[in-house]
């Protein structure tokens, strides 16, 4: 039968995405601008991430991936709950999308480049 959008949303992507990208080494550590927050690993955050497909933009401080979905509602789906949590946080994506396909960039533009809000919106896609 037919799928309703919310139950679209409902899945789970883990078993809906094949992921591509190309593995870029992680630049240096960076600290945390806000003292009250430890400073963040930026260097194994990133590693990590490489692992599971995301790589650096060229030309920028950014990280990217591409996903790839059954089709157009498991594309959508992902990115609604990606919007919810991104409108949670104030943080939002660059991302382009043709039927089942979704390029996300994730840059901080406040401070010019990649921090710990990336690496968090990029570890709740890969759970999402």
């Amino acid at each position: 039968g037919e799928m309703s959008l919310f139950s679209v949303v409902r899945l789970g992507c883990r078993s809906l995405c094949r992921l591509q990208s190309n593995l870029v080494l992680p630049r240096t550590m960076a600290t945390s601008p806000d003292a009250k927050r430890p400073a963040w690993n930026r260097e194994e955050d990133l590693a990590d991430l490489f692992g599971k497909g995301w790589a650096m933009v060229e030309g920028r401080d950014a990280i990217k991936k591409i996903f790839n979905f059954g089709d157009f509602n498991a594309a959508f789906g992902f990115m609604t709950r990606v919007a919810l949590k991104a409108d949670q946080m104030n943080h939002h994506p660059e991302w382009f999308n043709v039927y089942n396909r979704v390029e996300v960039t994730l840059s901080t533009h406040d401070v010019g480049g990649l921090s710990p809000k990336d690496v968090k919106l990029a570890q709740f896609m890969e759970k999402c």
